[in-house]
């Protein structure tokens, strides 16, 4: 008896698969969800250097936090902070790897690719974003804060280096 069981929920288990996004509905489903394109936008804002527009998607009482630092708070704040680290960015490329959503929070693992004041690098982040209607709420970002700082040439973190 006890090994029907097991066989059947053997076979269960074959035979489901073995992730929701396994399925072309649920691929289809995520592309299309709002809260992953409010990221995605953000990405391509990114992406194409359009320091502006990547600050202008943040809500008014939006809180940016790199976890190794304090955060920044309010669309204005962050708007600057953008503006100042496009200011020597000669390139980058947000090289998403996985993004999901659980309820209004938004999961992005990705590398940045970049060049920044003549130095090329590459920091692999995850990136935690809560989503409220078309704007990004919170924003926070866990990586490897010395790695970011090398793989920009600066001899300093930039942070400690503007007396934040």
């Amino acid at each position: 008896m006890r090994f029907g069981m097991l066989a059947a929920a053997l076979m269960a288990a074959i035979s489901a698969p073995a992730f929701a996004g396994d399925s072309p509905q649920q691929e289809k489903s995520m592309a299309k969800d709002p809260k992953i394109a409010v990221v995605e936008r953000q990405i391509e804002a990114w992406n194409t250097r359009d320091w502006a527009g990547a600050g202008a998607m943040f809500a008014d009482d939006a809180v940016l936090h790199s976890m190794m630092i304090e955060p920044i708070n309010g669309q204005k704040a962050i708007a600057e902070r953008i503006a100042q680290l496009g200011d020597g960015t000669e390139s980058i490329k947000l090289d998403v790897r996985n993004i999901g959503r659980v309820g209004d929070v938004v999961f992005i693992e990705r590398v940045d690719r970049f060049v920044y004041k003549g130095h090329a690098g590459a920091v692999p982040v995850v990136g935690v974003l809560e989503v409220e209607g078309d704007k990004i709420k919170a924003w926070r970002e866990y990586y490897d804060r010395a790695m970011l700082v090398r793989e920009m040439g600066l001899s300093e973190d930039f942070h400690k280096a503007e007396g934040e």
